[in-house]
């Protein structure tokens, strides 16, 4: 379990695949983690890298490995290639919970459609896939990328729903999200509490 807060930006110095020459096969990333304490961490433990829980299965210095299937692939962005990626260890009992709860599992990629400057913060615009639309909410918590953020408005459109975010500098500061572009694929997941709601609803609807 993970709250959203980015421990620290880490690197994707490598990417090798699990099985060379098969196109089915998934990836091995060697992450340099300069900024995280990797002292405590063993083989076997969660990190949330781009806002996706991966294992650790190798550990070097300041760096990490992980394997991300095929499947984790075709559901997220910005595994597959060198670059920066968020980077957050999984929250203990008892932590300050800052951001919200946030499980590690993508629900979907969304589209930025607009990534603009607005006084001293950003405006971010994403389109998300309209499968998510029931989940997103005026004041309700949506994770970009692995960071945790409050959703400012929310536009029902043809091609899914479109969210707009204020991105504060610190955000920017401390998180990949500075790179963001109209156009960019961002992993998106919603709100668990979100999640649970919608489910108890439908049963409600049913019976």
């Amino acid at each position: 379990m993970f709250t959203g807060i980015i421990t620290a930006i880490g690197q994707i110095v490598r990417v090798d695949p699990l099985e060379p020459g098969s196109d089915e096969a998934g990836l091995r990333l060697k992450i340099h983690a300069a900024g995280m304490d990797l002292a405590s961490v063993r083989l076997g433990d969660s990190i949330a890298v781009q806002g996706a829980c991966m294992t650790v299965v190798s550990l070097d210095g300041n760096a990490f490995e992980v394997d991300v299937s095929r499947e984790s692939l075709s559901v997220t962005a910005g595994l597959d290639r060198p670059g920066e990626v968020n980077l957050e260890r999984p929250m203990k009992l008892g932590d300050t919970l800052d951001g919200h709860l946030v499980s590690g599992h993508v629900d979907g990629i969304g589209a930025v459609t607009v990534f603009r400057e607005v006084g001293e913060s950003h405006e971010l615009r994403v389109l998300a896939p309209p499968d998510l639309a029931k989940y997103l909410a005026y004041k309700g918590s949506i994770t970009v990328d692995g960071v945790s953020l409050t959703i400012n408005e929310v536009k029902d459109v043809p091609q899914g729903c479109e969210i707009r975010i204020n991105l504060i500098p610190h955000t920017l500061r401390v998180t990949t999200l500075k790179h963001l572009a109209p156009g960019a694929r961002v992993n998106l997941e919603v709100d668990m509490i979100a999640r649970y709601v919608e489910r108890m609803h439908s049963l409600i609807v049913q019976g």
